[in-house]
């Protein structure tokens, strides 16, 4: 039985996306149907090339947005958090998903049925400028990724990353990142080899500006990583 905190008109997470332009009559129609869904670690959301027939918001848990490229290898686009929706620009364009989501821990997610999306955007304007506006914040960001990959050393894009993971995700307890990256997906979001990530990891360790335990990595001199990550 749904609880109440959990119907969109009720939920908090929808200020973080395009649902939070909607009326209440809106998302009550939305919450009549959708479903909320447990997701395991290491389970597949949707994988690349699949037709989706809606959305995905992400209410708990984190996720990799990846391609497969031709060698297929992964390539790490994003990490999607709370409040992101999944899948909008595949539903919107008509077209099968270009990327796999896959959960990083577990998750929760609410799936809405695209009639929904569509619907909105035919009949409020608000909601559509605001798709719009998320639509041109993930292209600049993959502009940036481009950028990145064309002008960076990897140690400066396994700086970044180690920063970007310490800034969204903060640390545990015990100091270290408290989002646990394998080996293999670290070097997915940089854009390199499983062998080189390890090699600079091994490096940046040996300067004493990270430290590790297992998969965990600890930040000891956040000032010297964002000088790497500059290139200075």
């Amino acid at each position: 039985m749904e609880t109440e905190e959990n119907r969109c008109e009720n939920c908090i997470i929808r200020q973080l996306n395009a649902l939070k332009t909607l009326s209440k009559d809106e998302l009550k129609k939305i919450s009549d149907s959708k479903v909320t869904k447990s997701i395991k670690k290491g389970e597949a959301i949707f994988e690349e090339g699949e037709r989706l027939n809606g959305v995905f918001c992400v209410r708990n848990g984190v996720s990799k947005l990846s391609k497969a490229s031709e060698n297929g290898k992964d390539q790490i686009v994003k990490l999607a958090t709370k409040g992101e929706v999944l899948g909008q620009r595949s539903v919107i364009a008509e077209q099968r998903a270009n990327l796999s989501a896959v959960a990083l821990n577990d998750m929760e997610v609410c799936y809405i049925p695209k009639n929904h999306l569509t619907d909105n955007i035919n009949d409020n304007v608000a909601f559509t400028k605001a798709v719009l506006v998320k639509m041109a914040e993930d292209l600049k960001f993959a502009d940036n990724v481009i950028v990145n990959m064309a002008h960076k050393s990897v140690k400066q894009r396994i700086a970044e990353t180690l920063l970007y993971l310490n800034t969204n995700f903060g640390t545990d307890n015990e100091g270290y990142l408290a989002m646990i990256l394998t080996r293999e997906d670290i070097a997915n979001v940089v854009g390199t080899a499983k062998e080189a990530c390890i090699r600079m990891l091994s490096a940046l360790k040996k300067e004493s500006i990270i430290s590790t335990n297992g998969k965990r990595i600890k930040i000891e001199d956040n000032k010297a990583l964002e000088k790497i990550a500059e290139g200075l």
